[in-house]
């Protein structure tokens, strides 16, 4: 049976940030009696993005954040700044990295590999905000 929900993720400052148990506990009432499924997550904002990725040796996000602010540095001088001057450097890494995700899930659980989990690599132009997140299974 189809399930939906939309929900708010915690307030994260700009980096990347570990987010599987926040998405697990928002979702857990689709999950249970799911044998097979997949779960696809749409971030509904376009300055965060999500990905799957290293969920274990912190150091995974911190280079990933630091790679990203290589590709896409905030020197550069861009036009659109209105909440800051990360404004546009965080919808240009939200498009490179994209908005959405889809997870299979087995036996009412995320199929992830052992090592995986989700971190939306950019966050929060002008500082912390929360994120919505459009949940479907």
């Amino acid at each position: 049976m189809p399930w939906q929900k939309t929900f708010t993720l915690g307030n994260k400052r700009k980096g990347c940030h570990l987010i599987t148990n926040e998405v697990v506990n928002a979702i857990q009432d689709g999950l249970q009696n799911v044998p097979i499924g997949i779960l696809h997550l749409f971030i509904q904002h376009t300055s965060a993005s999500l990905t799957v990725n290293e969920n274990c040796d912190p150091d995974v996000r911190s280079d990933m954040d630091m790679a990203l602010d290589t590709i896409v540095p905030e020197s550069l001088e861009w036009t659109h700044v209105d909440e800051g001057p990360d404004d546009s450097v965080s919808h240009t890494k939200a498009s490179l990295i994209g908005s959405s995700i889809s997870i299979p899930i087995s036996n009412g659980r995320l199929n992830l590999g052992t090592w995986q989990g989700m971190p939306p690599p950019t966050v929060a132009t002008g500082g912390a905000r929360s994120r919505n997140i459009q949940a479907s299974i």
